[in-house]
């Protein structure tokens, strides 16, 4: 048939003409988008959902070659427009998963950050008054031990054995959950 009349005829939405070239086009693209794509599935979509499109804007495709070379090069564009999406997917479905496991680390972390928080305040609730107080005053506001000292009227001395003792007593409530010397490191 000429391509010029098939084209005028396909352009008119002649419904014959359509499924002639469908008909005669349909199974060699396959053939050759398979070269590309790997899955069978994916290559009758790709073909199929062209001859869609095809048919939809083939009033106002400009069609400069042959049929047949615009046929296999919209089905080759298709090709690696799909690999191209397939890489995109790819990627952002690498990135999710890995989003995801980050925010569960980072909840694993707030859960034992916490759990650790609770424990250290249950340890400083067994300590003696004054040696809790000298404890947070050196380990929370971060005095230095003479500080401590001249602000309760006590000797340095005195401050050290109520940190010592303090810290004594936390390593004891805290071992079940952390190493020793990770308790050494967050304390001392």
């Amino acid at each position: 048939m000429n391509e010029d009349l098939l084209i005028r005829e396909l352009r008119s939405r002649n419904t014959i003409a359509f499924d002639y070239v469908f008909n005669y086009y349909y199974s060699g693209l396959c053939a050759f988008a398979h070269k590309y794509v790997p899955e069978k599935e994916v290559v009758e979509d790709i073909v199929q959902d062209f001859f869609v499109t095809f048919w939809i804007e083939i009033p106002r495709l400009e069609i400069n070659s042959s049929l047949k070379s615009y046929l296999f090069t919209s089905i080759h564009n298709r090709c690696l427009d799909w690999h191209k999406h397939q890489t995109v997917h790819h990627k952002y479905r690498k990135n999710v998963l890995l989003k995801t496991e980050e925010n569960e680390l980072r909840s694993e972390e707030m859960v034992v950050e916490s759990e650790l928080r609770f424990a250290i305040q249950k340890g400083l609730e067994q300590c003696a008054p004054r040696a809790r107080e000298i404890f947070e005053m050196s380990r929370i506001r971060g005095l230095s031990n003479q500080q401590i000292a001249d602000e309760l009227g006590l000797s340095k001395r005195t401050v050290e054995l109520q940190i010592s003792n303090a810290l004594k007593t936390l390593r004891a409530s805290l071992r079940d959950y952390l190493p020793l010397w990770m308790i050494a490191w967050l304390l001392g």
